[in-house]
């Protein structure tokens, strides 16, 4: 049976989404690449894009405008199951926005250390 949420995995886990969290509102490229699964297997599905392989979603955060970044987030939910593998998802909304945004991860743990290896981004009519 798979351990869900052993504390020290939680933990570990909610580290690097802060890690994130902070890179992405601060258009931090450097940092959101590297926490992202450098593999063709690696998807991120956004609002207006689907990403496939690690390339086309690096050369989509490269090229993203960095204005208008910061969000708040209204609810977030962290799931590890076993030592190497969890989900993230949260609630948004953009700062001086109305509409609610959804985002899903699926975090691996990988040599490098915990990685995004596939991501959702939307938003809410």
């Amino acid at each position: 049976m798979t351990e869900i949420n052993r504390p020290e995995v939680l933990a570990e886990v909610e580290a690097v989404f802060e890690r994130y969290e902070q890179a992405l509102v601060g258009n931090d490229v450097a940092v959101l690449d590297e926490l992202f699964w450098n593999s063709p297997h690696t998807l991120r599905y956004g609002v207006g894009e689907n990403l496939y392989g690690f390339d086309e979603i690096a050369a989509f955060r490269a090229a993203r405008p960095a204005q208008g970044l910061a969000r708040e987030i209204l609810r977030k939910v962290i799931t590890t199951y076993g030592r190497d593998f969890a989900t993230a998802n949260i609630e948004f909304r953009r700062a001086g926005g109305t509409k609610t945004g959804r985002q899903s991860q699926a975090w691996l743990r990988t040599p490098e250390g915990w990685r995004v290896v596939a991501a959702h981004v939307s938003l809410l009519a």
